[in-house]
């Protein structure tokens, strides 16, 4: 007999699991208040770097896998989702890059050890100043990523899935089991399976979650290149991260959008529903510090926009991909903000065969892991 799922959030976990449900020939249905790659979802906005520089070699495998998928579906949709930019971290001489890239080398990652003056003689727009060296990864990049999630939804659709714009809310537990989730006009929807992919509203959903998950204000910032640079900064410059006290990170160009620039610690609390989405004057003042400093051409330049989005993020960084501890056909996605985008084609690979007794679970993203390992 056909299993029925239903998928509720259609960002970057939700809707590649929904797809591969579907591919395995249940019946899924998925389902997003506001859309994919909508302005309030972790999954919304242009652009997601896409990278294998990771200390924790599981995600340099998810993503090894999911750079592979992005490939295939880009080719399959016939969609630029991808550029391969690059990616160049700066390495301050912590433990960071020497980790990550003991781990480039297990892996067989391609990518190059820079000094200071191999960085400043290819990218003289760098101020190399506090830098030990550089270790640049050239087959990374970054994603489309709001363009990514719509596209994932429309082949879902096209390929026989059902989709619908609404909020839903898990049913009752009984016994072992979660009862028809249901949506705001009153409808009811079983399924064999649930799956919640809802990002920084799992907790609210589910309340258990609230120690586990922490939601917090992310400021990013898009600046203007000077006219008579603008190809030195938009199509000569990698995506580039900084790790030291606050782990910065910049996109240029993409679009003719600007330069893209974001600090990746983690913000305060924030609601994603009605949280205020202005950034902050002491945001934008230090974005303009940083960015004038280590990029000297770009001192002075203007803001053009900015956007406040939310990382849901867990205390070991870990996404949470387990069963609902109460409910046998009931499961939850989540944790993956700051890095999970990425990831998303190979996470609904692992998922849907796991929800399909396929694949074993992984350790580091149960629910009851150790959060201090």
């Amino acid at each position: 007999m056909t299993q029925k799922y239903v998928v509720t959030g259609a960002g970057a976990f939700g809707g590649w699991t929904a797809l591969q449900l579907l591919r395995s020939g249940a019946q899924v249905t998925l389902i997003d208040a506001w859309g994919p790659g909508n302005s309030r979802a972790s999954s919304g906005g242009e652009t997601r770097v896409i990278r294998h520089a990771y200390t924790n070699r599981l995600y340099v495998d998810l993503a090894t896998r999911s750079l592979e998928l992005w490939h295939e579906h880009c080719d399959r949709w016939q969609m630029s989702l991808y550029r391969e930019s690059g990616v160049l971290f700066f390495d301050q001489g912590g433990d960071f890059c020497e980790s990550v890239r003991r781990n480039f080398e297990s892996a067989g990652i391609n990518h190059e050890t820079l000094s200071i003056a191999q960085i400043a003689l290819r990218w003289p727009q760098v101020n190399i100043e506090g830098l030990r060296s550089g270790l640049f990864e050239p087959q990374a990049g970054y994603l489309q990523a709001r363009r990514a999630c719509q596209a994932v939804v429309s082949a879902f659709v096209k390929e026989g899935g059902v989709y619908q714009v609404a909020r839903s809310l898990p049913g009752e537990v009984d016994g072992s089991e979660m009862q028809p989730v249901t949506l705001q006009n009153g409808e009811l929807l079983a399924a064999d399976q649930y799956i919640f992919a809802c990002g920084p509203w799992l907790a609210t959903l589910f309340p258990f979650l609230n120690n586990l998950l922490k939601v917090s204000r992310q400021e990013i910032f898009f600046f203007g290149q000077p006219h008579d640079r603008h190809a030195e900064f938009s199509s000569s410059l990698p995506v580039w991260a900084e790790v030291g006290d606050q782990f910065w990170y910049g996109i240029p160009g993409d679009g003719k959008r600007g330069f893209k620039l974001g600090d990746d610690t983690t913000g305060p609390d924030f609601d994603p529903t009605h949280g205020d989405r202005s950034a902050s004057a002491a945001g934008i003042e230090s974005a303009a510090r940083y960015l004038g400093f280590r990029f000297p051409g770009m001192r002075g330049a203007p803001l053009l926009e900015s956007r406040v989005c939310q990382y849901s993020r867990t205390a070991d960084d870990h996404f949470i991909i387990d069963r609902h501890p109460q409910a046998e056909n009931c499961w939850i996605a989540g944790g993956g903000s700051g890095h999970g985008f990425k990831h998303g084609p190979a996470i609904g690979e692992y998922l849907a065969a796991l929800v399909c007794g396929r694949e074993k679970e992984k350790q580091e993203f149960r629910l009851d892991r150790d959060y201090t390992s």
